[in-house]
């Protein structure tokens, strides 16, 4: 897959309403997961959405996600820009000069999902998310 740009909203519980909002507004298809299936599904949070994804008919994609308890949220703090492929040397250069002289909140490693993952600020305060996934076979 190339890499793409494209936002990533966060939300506090009702992920799931505003994607669903987004998806009868532009169209396309939606697909979702919840805290629970990558974890514990007993744990207060396990509705909550980790991974949103909507891809439109008009090729917009727009992501999103409810914060974890202990996360705060807040105005500015809700939008993120997602860089996500399968070209990990491509990737990693984006991801080491974006965080170079900017703040790391997640390093860029292998997640329980079996991509690496990364999220960091950058010495302008804007938010950035990198996935690296496996190249399609």
């Amino acid at each position: 897959m190339p890499s793409r740009l494209n936002p990533y909203l966060s939300f506090d519980g009702d992920a799931r309403s505003a994607m669903e909002f987004y998806a009868d507004v532009f169209g396309g298809t939606l697909t979702m997961n919840t805290y629970g299936e990558y974890g514990d599904p007993d744990a207060p949070e396990a509705d909550r959405i980790m991974h949103a994804l909507l891809e439109t008919r008009s090729g917009y994609t727009i992501m999103g996600a409810d914060s974890q308890a202990g996360m705060p949220l807040s105005r500015g703090d809700d939008v993120a820009l997602s860089l996500s492929g399968d070209d990990g040397d491509e990737l990693r250069g984006y991801w080491e000069r974006l965080s170079d002289g900017g703040t790391v909140s997640v390093p860029l490693e292998k997640q329980m999902w079996g991509d690496e993952f990364g999220m960091c600020a950058d010495r302008f305060g804007v938010h950035w998310m990198v996935n690296i996934g496996q190249p399609a076979t």
